[in-house]
């Protein structure tokens, strides 16, 4: 049995073992009453009738939908953006110190309490929740862009700037290609972020997606549709993860950074 097949075995007997004690525990010798932990029978019904049910039971599908576009969106302008504060970054090892500080002081701060900010700047609609996305994707891609640029061996710059390269030419052609497997590990974590603070954002305002979708089952007292989404938030979340990180192992492999698994 190969290292990853045994990886994932162990995962889905832990996930069965978690199966069975829910269900001992709600089913067999319940601790809580059902409005409180629903059985994993009931959550499986909702969860059936959010995704393959006629409207308004295919809410589940629709709020997926809605949190991917968002995500889409805002994680994509993140990274654009970070990209370019990166680089900035990257050409002063003083600018990088200071302006580094004030980021990681933002980045600490949690992203649902920009969330009332953001709304009273654009207002109780999609450009608030957008705008604590981008923010939360923002900041971990430009600090991984200049410490992976600030990073790059001076053989690397010297050679580049022998072959001609310079400027803005130096750094796309040589800097960002040699920095390529760290700045993967940075997207990981901005995605990570931006996802989180996705729900979030949503869960405070009235945009359809998967946090509203919370907050309307706690509204109902429907805890069966809160457990249904908090599965669902994280199944979605891990896919992604299991993606990036595919990418990441991809390109180190590509790099000469580890083997084949």
């Amino acid at each position: 049995m190969n290292y990853r097949l045994k990886v994932v075995s162990i995962q889905l007997g832990g996930l069965l073992a978690l199966l069975g004690l829910w269900w001992f525990f709600t089913d067999v010798r319940p601790i809580w009453p059902k409005y409180v932990l629903p059985d994993p029978g009931a959550v499986w019904t909702e969860m059936k009738f959010g995704l393959f049910g006629k409207s308004p039971d295919g809410k589940l599908t629709m709020s997926i939908l809605n949190s991917l576009r968002r995500v889409a969106i805002g994680f994509l302008i993140a990274v654009g953006s970070g990209l370019v504060v990166g680089v900035i970054l990257s050409v002063s090892k003083s600018l990088r110190d200071v302006v580094s500080g004030y980021l990681t002081a933002v980045q600490s701060v949690p992203s649902i309490a920009f969330v009332p900010l953001a709304i009273l700047f654009f207002g109780l609609n999609e450009r608030a929740v957008l705008a604590v996305v981008i923010l939360e994707g923002f900041i971990p891609v430009a600090l991984s862009v200049a410490g992976a640029l600030g990073n790059v061996p001076p053989a690397l710059r010297t050679a580049g700037r022998t072959l001609g390269a310079k400027g803005i030419g130096l750094v796309t052609r040589v800097m960002l290609p040699a920095s390529l497997p760290n700045l993967v590990g940075g997207l990981r974590t901005a995605w990570s972020f931006s996802w989180r603070a996705l729900i979030g954002a949503e869960l405070l305002t009235t945009n359809p997606g998967l946090g509203q979708l919370l907050e309307i089952g706690r509204n109902t007292a429907n805890v069966a549709l809160v457990f249904t989404t908090i599965i669902t938030v994280g199944v979605v979340g891990a896919l992604f993860d299991v993606l990036i990180r595919s990418l990441e192992s991809r390109i180190r492999y590509n790099y000469g950074l580890e083997g084949e698994s």
